[in-house]
């Protein structure tokens, strides 16, 4: 016999037709014949459909399917409880003996996908590292990386000297500066110069030059620059329209007064050096004046250098709007320069500091615009204020 599927509904069906034939009397097997079924499976649809009427049938379907659905989630609560109670379990041994997917398991822990598969490194500090290069960098525009490294160092920062280089090159911060050829000093020059009169100790060489820049309105601006050779301070920048000879005595009387007198002053031929009056003056105070030969600005190398770096890092930068105004910004340069600025050649200590150690005795530089001293009739600060 062909075997043959029945739905709910044929099947009560032929129960219906089957009790018709019973009530006419009929046998079973006849029955079964005439319905096309064995009598294994007439007795199994009664036992099973017996007495169901077709609207039954329907409402049996959907308790079935209901049954089903609840069976599946109490199942699946169940299995996320018992994930829960072994949430010190990694979630790979919990995929194991349950069979239950990664998806499912890490949803059940409220856990992303992705940290199954991450590794935890340590937080890198590179981002961080390279904004506070950037802004020493900016506040100091012609730092290099060694200059860079050494102030990460004095403020706490635990880094190699190599990294600091690599991030600079990299980040491509190395700012590109034209060189210059320049004369070998030990072949030749004037006993004066800096290779051949070099400074020993504080106040062993000073020397000062002239720096001029323009205002806003471009009104020449002159500056006097003294330095020590030795520590590399900054003893003075005095700005006005103009500076004489007079001026130029005054500003060396006020620094002899406040820090004491050189052995030597070193400077090149300009007329406001040279002038009778202040060598005379010079003589008096028994300082061996040191004069540079002519057309040789290289034998006054240190305050060459510091020129060069006093117009690298401010002059070329600010716009001055009038004299107080320069007077003031380069006195706050001044004292940043000598008391903060690392310098390469005192092993990137600020010149102050260098100073310090040096010798205990020697006094702090003092702000020639700012000071409230009156060492002579004519002091700087009224030469000052007629000059301005």
């Amino acid at each position: 016999m062909k075997r043959t599927r029945h739905t709910t509904e044929q099947i009560i069906e032929k129960l219906r037709l089957a009790d018709v034939s019973l009530g006419k009397g009929q046998k079973v097997p006849e029955i079964c014949k005439t319905l096309g079924i064995t009598e294994q499976t007439y007795y199994r649809w009664r036992q099973k459909y017996g007495g169901m009427a077709p609207e039954m049938v329907k409402q049996l379907r959907a308790l079935e399917k209901e049954n089903a659905r609840l069976k599946k989630l109490v199942a699946e609560q169940a299995l996320d409880m018992e994930i829960l109670k072994q949430t010190v379990i990694k979630v790979s041994r919990r995929l194991g003996p349950e069979k239950v997917s990664e998806r499912r398991a890490c949803r059940v822990l409220g856990q992303s996908r992705s940290t199954q598969r991450h590794v935890r490194r340590r937080p890198s500090d590179e981002a961080k590292l390279l904004a506070e290069m950037r802004r020493i960098a900016t506040r100091r525009p012609r730092f290099g990386s060694p200059r860079i490294h050494d102030a990460l160092t004095k403020r706490g920062w635990k880094i190699n000297h190599k990294r600091v280089e690599r991030l600079w090159r990299e980040k491509g911060m190395q700012v590109p500066r034209k060189q210059h050829k320049r004369r070998r000093l030990a072949c030749g020059g004037s006993e004066n110069s800096c290779v051949r009169k070099r400074p020993l100790r504080p106040n062993h060489v000073w020397s000062y030059d002239f720096v001029e820049d323009r205002t806003e309105k471009n009104r020449k601006l002159r500056m006097l620059v003294v330095i020590d050779e030795f520590t590399r301070e900054s003893l003075a920048i005095e700005v006005a329209w103009s500076l004489k000879s007079q001026q130029v005595i005054e500003v060396l009387q006020y620094l002899f007064a406040v820090r004491g007198a050189p052995e030597n002053l070193r400077s090149d031929n300009g007329p406001e050096f040279v002038a009778r009056a202040v060598t005379r003056w010079l003589h008096q105070a028994h300082v061996k004046t040191l004069f540079i030969a002519k057309g040789s600005p290289w034998e006054n190398g240190y305050v060459e250098s510091f020129n060069s770096r006093f117009r690298d890092e401010l002059l070329d930068r600010e716009l001055f709007v009038s004299l107080e105004d320069a007077r003031w910004v380069v006195d706050r340069w001044r004292l940043d320069y000598n008391h903060h600025r690392p310098h390469s050649s005192l092993d990137y200590q600020p010149p102050a500091t260098f100073a310090a150690r040096c010798c205990s005795s020697v006094r702090p530089t003092a702000s020639l615009q700012n000071s409230s001293h009156h060492l002579t009739p004519d002091s700087l600060i009224q030469s000052g204020r007629r000059r301005g």
